[in-house]
């Protein structure tokens, strides 16, 4: 653990760290300013903010201070702590009379960050974080030429993906897609067939895990074929479908849980609108126009 006196630790703007470690340091130099009031809650809901972000952004950084993460498991097992509580709690509960919550939070992430040096670290690729490359800037992709498109789902399902295959060719209909689509996912016989009963019942898939217990595996994956198809004859269902996609996948992503969404389209220049605040981008192979004609 830097010390005050250690040349690295200097104070700088916040969106200068390089990780969640670099970030911790700043509030340990300035803890008034981060922590006024001196809470380890505080703190944690802020690392909690920290972790969201990058799961918005699909940032494949490992974070060890979740409630129940690899931190809170290290100060159960090296300290004896038998309780449920989050390390925030855990510290704040043990502080020594002479020493502060805070204090006593940078005194044992010194600890565990020794520990964990003496500990080979994996290396950080694509391989780690299976995926990523239709998670980075949309959790829409679009594809032009089919064989691309299975080309990504073999990869996918080699990286252990759940893959779930979409004919949008078949849709002549909005309740022609929420059929195909709840047989598919195995919704609910209450499921209501309209688009605010595919946000919920989708949410629950990504964020929570299948209606039919299938095996989860690395994440699901959804692929439409022909979805230019349904795009002409729904053309509102066709673009909020996506969106509703996108918005669960993010939240999924906070949950370090994967939904990617492969759209196939005949229709070399189709568009649809920004979808969970993001774009909806076409593959790295086919990005640029050219690439779609001919």
């Amino acid at each position: 653990m830097p010390t005050d006196d250690d040349p690295q630790s200097t104070v700088k703007h916040w969106q200068d760290c390089t990780d969640v470690y670099d970030l911790l340091e700043q509030i340990r130099l300035r803890p008034g300013m981060w922590l006024p009031d001196g809470s380890l809650l505080h703190l944690q809901s802020i690392l909690i903010g920290y972790q969201a972000a990058l799961g918005v952004h699909s940032i494949g950084e490992p974070f060890d201070f979740w409630p129940d993460g690899h931190f809170t498991r290290w100060l159960r097992e090296h300290h004896g702590i038998s309780s449920s509580l989050g390390w925030a709690a855990e510290i704040e509960r043990n502080t020594p009379d002479d020493s502060t919550p805070v204090e006593e939070f940078f005194r044992l992430l010194g600890d565990y960050r020794r520990q964990a040096a003496l500990k080979p670290t994996p290396t950080t690729s694509m391989s780690r974080f299976p995926g990523i490359e239709y998670m980075g800037n949309t959790f829409v992709t679009l594809f032009w030429r089919q064989r691309l498109l299975n080309q990504a789902v073999q990869r996918l399902e080699d990286r252990d993906f759940r893959v779930v295959r979409l004919a949008a060719d078949q849709w002549s209909t909005e309740q022609d897609m929420h059929r195909a689509i709840a047989a598919a996912l195995q919704f609910p016989d209450y499921y209501g067939q309209n688009l605010d009963a595919l946000n919920d019942c989708l949410g629950d898939v990504a964020c929570y895990g299948g209606y039919d217990d299938s095996a989860e595996g690395a994440g699901l994956v959804l692929t439409f074929t022909d979805y230019d198809r349904f795009t002409a004859a729904c053309p509102r269902a066709a673009q909020v479908i996506l969106d509703i996609i996108a918005d669960r996948a993010r939240r999924a992503a906070v949950l370090q849980r994967r939904l990617i969404c492969l759209v196939h389209s005949n229709d070399p220049d189709i568009r649809f609108d920004p979808v969970g605040a993001m774009p909806v981008m076409w593959n790295s192979d086919e990005w640029l126009d050219a690439n779609r004609q001919g």
